[in-house]
């Protein structure tokens, strides 16, 4: 395997590891008083602020962009980052935090077939197995075989819902990344996410101090980390790799989340919980591993 296609690897990995510490920062700003929905707009707002600075400072000519492409951003910051991340909360509001997110980890299964579709990428045996395995990994991770639960069909809807939304980033963010660079798609991913979100978060009549040292500190950290810091590393990283292998490392997320929970919060893992790890772990490496010849006759390889 090629260095480039190995660091790919690297930081799709880095990227989803990120995003599974988010749920420290939501801890903090739930305390705080803010809604899930207000801590999703914090977290695009802070993170367009973010990467507006990071663009200006850098190389400020990456801000133009067509405007015949806005649709890829529109993809990336209204039908995905926004769109799932309701989905997302409110399955957790009418069901569990287990099955919504279980059904947002139906994420890869959609990524499989939509790349299959647009980018003509194989469904090879190989990747088939660790989607399976990752899928079984990440229920027994979300701990739905321990617990009994009702799923109503609106909730099952709009759970797999938050599953499709959240795989279009790696669709549209593909897309966009074939006439773009990584800093570009994701300044407009969250600005686009921002603008979506604001009419709908009711962040502007919220009777909570925003300004306070703790909360600011908080949203800071909330859009550096498990954001900025998170989406550049995955976007970077799917430039290199199918969209398909992609989605499915990005699945090591609930694992570092679970890992999180039991240092800093002494959440206990149980059997069951230590098992589905391992399936994630064992399916992210399995997907790594590729022959030569399919590295150089890949038709989204760059």
């Amino acid at each position: 395997m090629p260095y480039q296609t190995k660091l790919a690897f690297i930081y799709v990995a880095i990227g989803a590891s990120l995003w599974g510490i988010i749920g420290f920062f939501v801890k903090e700003l739930s305390q705080a008083g803010f809604t899930a929905l207000q801590i999703v707009f914090l977290r695009a707002a802070s993170a367009f602020l973010l990467f507006l600075a990071w663009i200006v400072v850098q190389n400020a000519s990456l801000i133009k962009i067509r405007v015949k492409d806005i649709w890829y951003f529109l993809g990336t910051g209204i039908l995905s980052v926004s769109f799932f991340n309701w989905c997302y909360f409110t399955t957790i509001q009418t069901s569990s935090l287990a099955i919504a997110a279980i059904l947002l980890y139906t994420a890869p299964a959609f990524v499989l077939v939509i790349s299959a579709i647009v980018f003509q990428e194989q469904l090879t045996r190989q990747k088939l197995f660790a989607l399976a395995a990752t899928f079984f990994g990440c229920t027994l991770v979300s701990g739905l075989f321990s617990a009994q639960l009702e799923l109503t069909m609106l909730s099952l809807l709009i759970g797999l819902g938050a599953g499709f939304g959240y795989s279009l980033y790696s669709i549209f963010g593909k897309l966009a990344s074939r006439k773009y660079e990584t800093l570009t798609i994701s300044v407009y991913t969250f600005f686009f996410a921002m603008l979506a979100l604001f009419p709908i978060s009711g962040i502007a009549s919220a009777d909570i101090q925003v300004f306070s040292p703790s909360v600011l500190m908080n949203v800071f950290g909330l859009g550096l980390f498990p954001t900025v810091f998170a989406y550049w590393f995955y976007t970077q990283g799917l430039q290199q790799i199918d969209a398909s292998k992609a989605s499915i490392v990005s699945t090591i997320e609930p694992v570092v989340a679970t890992l999180m929970g039991m240092m800093l919060y002494k959440e206990s893992i149980s059997l069951v919980q230590g098992i589905g790890i391992l399936f994630v772990l064992g399916a992210v490496l399995m997907i790594q591993e590729r022959s030569r010849k399919s590295v150089h006759t890949s038709p989204v390889q760059k």
